[in-house]
């Protein structure tokens, strides 16, 4: 039986601040109060959709969908850059009671054939700029292409484009499907663990409880303006940026990618009273200085950072130069936001107490509760954890119910605030980016002059993590740097190159033959001292 909002999860009871809904009855509603009310607006493309408006448009997708077969629980791929019609369209297939896919296309696009072929999707909606055939290469999938949308499009049942079928359906009378809590609701990719990124489903609970989360940490109300410019294929924009829109009624405002010449324009422009932010960002800003203070943007009163450390002496810096309110979160993609300072509370250095609607628990290698005080691993329960996760490969595995182990280590103190402590994993995060060692291990290793090669993170002021590489030449082999760097960009992508090669006679190695990555990291350091 489904939970009901304030009703039981795995783990116990949650009371929200907000009853749960659909769709369809926030859309109803905030139209019957206030139509004209700008609900999307699109800084890139400098568009925009009313909550009157999407009301109608999402009925329309969704009888689109049903006239075309799809039924409850069936997947679409969703397959677009951040724009305003990758929106429309998603809240359309939640409308028909559809799971959406949003499958990040920044990825190899090898990738993303992949994962939609494993994800046994029943249509892919997919944006005209983009190369279908090679998303799509050697699947069997109905496809259709999206451009602009325009609330007065003209309609052509035999259009290629999915806006003009579109349009010919009517808006009225109102879909008859709706979602319950526990149904599913989205597919997303990881930020790129591996090389091929684990995905993970989540239900329509799992989705409110982080926006839930969300609104208590930032305070966020019906009369806010948000700015999000982070893919929504990932959870964190997901939780941080969608669905407390979707809960309050405010209005939310995308951009396709961040713009140090934009940014502040943007928030003068649009009044934005909350944006999003990653260390990344909040690095650009503070060593690129635009020379805008708190009293050039008045209506902004907080930003957030996640998906990578800040250190908190930037986190300091970045309030005294800019004026604005800053708050560290900490979240994961199987479990929403694990952590997060307040609006009304927060400490520096640390990732704020457990999130409202996460069931946080830190223990030790036996799995029992540490006592507060002394670290522990990092793991989740409840409402905002995934129901299952798909591996590289397409395995499924069930997930409902059993706690996530993270890997992180923490301490809590006596106020209930958490510091992460270090990580068990080793993978590298480059602005806000997963990336796994391993992968460009492997990828330095198919050089035929390489006999070895390991990849660490190295501390980066930019983006909190940047990669070198160590390599083994083969013997009577000689390598330079330009050498094997072209020849890693021809498969890796710029983010997940080595930002320097250093090359060395053996790889620090333990007594069964595994790297010792730590030791290559303080080889990294001490060669800083020296120089």
């Amino acid at each position: 039986m489904a939970p009901k909002a304030g009703g039981t999860s795995p783990g116990g009871i949650h009371e929200y601040s907000i009853p749960f809904a659909d769709v369809g009855d926030l859309f109803k509603k905030y139209s019957l109060q206030n139509p004209d009310k700008l609900a999307l607006v699109d800084v890139t493309q400098e568009k925009s959709i009313t909550f009157g408006q999407l009301h109608a448009w999402s009925n329309r997708i969704a009888n689109w969908l049903i006239e075309k077969g799809v039924n409850k629980g069936d997947r679409i791929a969703l397959l677009s850059e951040e724009r305003l019609e990758k929106l429309i369209l998603w809240m359309g297939i939640w409308r028909a009671g559809a799971v959406c896919c949003p499958t990040n296309v920044e990825m190899n696009i090898s990738y993303v054939a992949e994962i939609v072929g494993h994800l046994k999707c029943k249509l892919a909606l997919y944006d005209s700029e983009l190369d279908i055939e090679k998303m799509t290469d050697g699947i069997d999938i109905e496809s259709i292409e999206f451009g602009d949308w325009s609330n007065d499009i003209a309609g052509d049942p035999n259009s290629n484009e999915a806006f003009a079928q579109i349009a010919v359906i009517n808006h009225t009378p109102e879909c008859d499907r709706s979602y319950c809590e526990t149904d599913d609701a989205t597919i997303f990719c990881t930020s790129g663990t591996t090389d091929k990124p684990k995905n993970f489903l989540i239900d329509h609970l799992a989705h409110w409880s982080f926006g839930m989360s969300t609104i208590d940490q930032i305070g966020l109300r019906e009369d806010d303006n948000t700015l999000e410019y982070r893919s929504f294929g990932w959870n964190s924009p997901q939780g941080l940026s969608l669905m407390p829109w979707l809960a309050t009624g405010c209005t939310l405002h995308i951009a396709r990618r961040f713009s140090h010449s934009n940014f502040f324009d943007w928030i003068k422009k649009y009044e934005i009273t909350f944006s999003a932010g990653i260390p990344t960002v909040i690095n650009m800003l503070l060593d690129r200085p635009t020379g805008v203070t708190s009293k050039d943007v008045p209506s902004l009163r907080l930003m957030s950072s996640s998906t990578a450390p800040l250190n908190p002496e930037r986190w300091k810096q970045f309030e005294e130069t800019y004026g604005i309110n800053l708050l560290q979160f900490f979240g994961c993609s199987e479990g929403g936001w694990v952590c997060g300072n307040r609006h009304y509370a927060k400490k520096y250095g640390t990732v704020g107490p457990p999130a409202k609607h996460q069931e946080f628990l830190l223990v030790d290698e036996n799995g029992e509760a540490v006592p507060q005080g002394e670290e522990g691993e990092v793991t989740l329960g409840g409402p905002q954890c995934a129901k299952a996760s798909m591996t590289a490969e397409g395995v499924w595995e069930n997930l409902y119910g059993k706690r996530v182990r993270l890997g992180d280590l923490a301490v809590m103190d006596e106020d209930g605030f958490i510091t992460v402590t270090g990580r068990l994993k080793d993978l590298i995060i480059r602005g806000g980016v997963n990336i796994s060692p391993v992968e460009v291990d492997n990828i330095i290793m198919q050089h035929p002059k390489v006999y070895e090669a390991a990849a660490v993170g190295i501390p980066d002021p930019i983006y909190g993590e940047e990669i070198v590489a160590y390599i083994v030449v083969r013997d009577g082999e000689k390598l330079s740097q330009e050498e094997i760097n072209s020849h890693c960009a021809k498969t890796l992508a710029d983010y997940r190159l080595p930002k320097e090669y250093y090359f060395i006679e053996e790889l620090p190695k333990n007594d069964r033959g595994k790297v010792r990555r730590p030791d290559l990291q303080e080889m990294w350091k001490q060669s800083q001292e020296l120089n």
